[in-house]
């Protein structure tokens, strides 16, 4: 469980602007670059085989000059009240979780802080998540920065904001991966975001990964064991 003595002014700050966001996934996007938003938690083994083998083909080919690319680190997570909440996969998923929001903030640029998060969740994958120090000298970030963050009240007002988002979701999400492709939320089609981002872009210049002939992935609905952390499920004991 995460505790905060009080709301600090920097939540109120982040709470405009995660109205702000919120409303943009609700409303025509004013640009022609394709709003793509992941719900996920760092623990949930699905989040972290899409963030570490499949979200990389935003950035492995051409596709993130047409892409908005959001990540959003709260998922299944539960707030007791204001001040704390507990997580699907225990505490050691809301460190986690408070670590990869502080470096979405901290490094706003998608490239960069979504290096230090597939790091992470290779890590977790291989049930090494309490070395995830080690990203931090392998994408040559500033540790200090980061402890700053996690380690203090702006930690927890990023999650706050997160959570403020993640909770106001329409539908609501039913589990992570959790994938709006601008106001299309995929749901078990995840898995197939990059189709759903080509059909979703009306702008010129057509990036090349758009005129491949789709990778077309069995979705969850055809699979007898969804590739998904349900939002009822608890998993930590």
């Amino acid at each position: 469980m995460v505790s905060s003595k009080q709301v600090s002014p920097f939540f109120l700050n982040f709470l405009f602007l995660s109205l702000f966001m919120l409303h943009s996934h609700s409303s025509p996007t004013n640009f022609t670059k394709v709003n793509v938003s992941l719900y996920y938690e760092s623990l949930c083994p699905f989040c972290g085989n899409f963030i570490v083998n499949q979200l990389r083909k935003v950035f492995e080919t051409d596709l993130i000059s047409i892409v908005n690319l959001r990540l959003i680190p709260w998922g299944n997570a539960h707030r007791v009240n204001n001040s704390s909440w507990t997580c699907q996969h225990g505490p050691n998923e809301c460190l986690l979780n408070t670590v990869e929001a502080c470096a979405i903030s901290l490094w706003p640029d998608p490239k960069v802080h979504y290096k230090l998060i597939q790091c992470i969740e290779r890590l977790s994958l291989a049930g090494k998540q309490n070395l995830w120090p080690s990203c931090l000298g392998e994408q040559r970030l500033n540790q200090p920065h980061m402890d700053q963050c996690y380690k203090s009240a702006t930690g927890n007002d990023l999650q706050r904001r997160d959570a403020y988002e993640t909770e106001r979701l329409q539908p609501p999400h039913k589990f992570v991966p959790w994938v709006i492709v601008n106001n299309k939320t995929l749901e078990q089609d995840y898995q197939n975001y990059v189709t759903h981002i080509c059909k979703a872009y009306t702008g010129p210049n057509r990036p090349e990964a758009c005129s491949r002939p789709p990778e077309i992935i069995p979705s969850n609905i055809e699979n007898s064991d969804p590739q998904v952390c349900y939002a009822w499920k608890t998993e930590y004991h």
